[in-house]
């Protein structure tokens, strides 16, 4: 029986659900106001961007049929589940009618791999120059590029797009043999290679490309996935690694958790503290884990591990620390980092300075001094300060204010 229109976006929607590789954060856009598909720069997605602003996209698969058989994907040749394609005018449409209506700021357009990867990228291609060319729809587009796929058609689909990603989803070749075996990280990476190079070779900007990891399907390190993501950032491959607590969806595979696995969203969240200290604090992966200790704590932020691994750093003057050694304080953030470089070329800075100027300084005053005073509560030992930082916060009593006594009269609640 033939779909209508509802049921395939019901199905391709939520197949979509497991990629967590869609955001346009610091894509800029030389769109002019008024045009349609004009936004800020900012971003797409169902994320915060760093302006506030909760902004939105069509997350949505071409199509869910796929000649792979990937055991952690929903989506297998082998899973039973209802299947749906788009084609690419069906799509198009949905897409300028969800925009139309305020529902949409852009598109993120990914797709299993239907009769061959460059069918796929065809559908894809015909999709975007309908949207570009036809409805002059210049907002933001996101597209997954396929493995595999002809440079010829991933140099097409650059020009049209403002972003692109390809997941490498497992961190070893070992891991996507054994669970992935279509797929190699050479041929994931290939496409990212070729945009790169595209807009090199134009001389514009390079567009923004990004990748997924899954976290806890398979046995590697939070290590092996740091020195990966490393490796892709210094090579220039990548805007920006999204990491994705792995979701039990198969019983099947023996190599895989379990479904009542719960996924590892703590690891997840360490992941993507640490890669933000590989990104904008100078961290090296190195210097974040290491064959001792190569995942993360769990207990407190990499950061704060880092530092309660090198004390010899500690305590750190705050009125003398250089920008590179303040920003390695745990608590203290870049903009914490800025205010008190600009505050202490008229003063000398005491703690109450700090609060003064809305810095934190719950963890942060375990590691500096002021003006050389320094917190007397808890000795100077790593055990002792880790101790203070993962104690439990006293819970606060609840003082019943006026509107809740007069709320518990009418109601007999308190």
């Amino acid at each position: 029986m033939r779909k209508d229109i509802y049921e395939k976006m019901e199905i391709l929607s939520n197949s979509a659900k497991y990629d967590v590789s869609c955001s346009s954060s610091g894509v800029e856009s030389n769109y002019k106001k008024g045009e349609l598909g004009a936004t800020h720069s900012s971003g797409i997605c169902h994320t915060y961007t760093s302006d506030g602003r909760c902004v939105s996209l069509l997350k949505v698969l071409l199509t869910n049929y796929c000649i792979y058989d990937c055991a952690y994907c929903i989506n297998r040749v082998s899973n039973d589940i209802p299947r749906a394609a788009f084609s690419p005018r069906e799509l198009a449409d949905i897409t300028i009618n969800f925009y139309k209506r305020n529902y949409i700021e852009g598109l993120f357009l990914s797709s299993g791999i239907i009769s061959n990867e460059d069918h796929t990228m065809t559908l894809i291609l015909r999709t975007l120059k309908i949207l570009r060319n036809e409805y002059k729809f210049n907002g933001y587009i996101h597209v997954k590029l396929i493995p595999g796929g002809s440079m010829e058609l991933v140099e097409e689909i650059v020009k049209l797009a403002n972003r692109v990603s390809s997941n490498i989803e497992l961190p070893s070749d070992k891991s996507l043999k054994l669970l992935a075996p279509n797929k190699t990280k050479a041929s994931v990476l290939q496409p990212l290679k070729y945009a790169r190079d595209i807009s090199l070779e134009r001389e514009r900007k390079p567009i923004g490309m990004s990748t997924q990891l899954i976290v806890g399907a398979t046995p590697e390190s939070d290590k092996d996935i740091l020195k990966l993501s490393s490796v892709l950032y210094d090579k220039g491959l990548l805007k920006r690694v999204y990491y994705s607590a792995y979701i039990p969806v198969n019983d099947k595979n023996k190599l895989l958790p379990s479904t009542i696995t719960k996924p590892p969203l703590l690891r997840e969240h360490r992941l993507y503290q640490a890669d933000w200290l590989l990104r904008f604090y100078d961290f090296t992966w190195d210097e974040i884990v290491s064959d001792e200790f190569p995942n993360l704590d769990e207990e407190v932020d990499p950061k704060t591990s880092w530092a309660l691994n090198n004390l010899k750093y500690f305590p750190m003057e705050v009125n003398t620390a250089s920008k590179e050694e303040l920003l390695r304080v745990p608590g203290i953030g870049a903009r914490g980092v800025m205010k008190i470089l600009s505050a202490r070329r008229f003063k000398r800075l005491t703690f109450d300075d700090l609060k003064k100027l809305k810095i934190s300084i719950k963890r942060a005053k375990y590691f500096i001094t002021c003006n050389k005073e320094f917190q007397k509560q808890v000795p100077f030992y790593r055990e002792n300060i880790k101790a203070a930082l993962t104690k439990p916060e006293p819970k606060k009593i609840h003082q019943p204010s006026l509107f809740d006594l007069q709320y518990s009269n009418i109601t007999g609640e308190l």
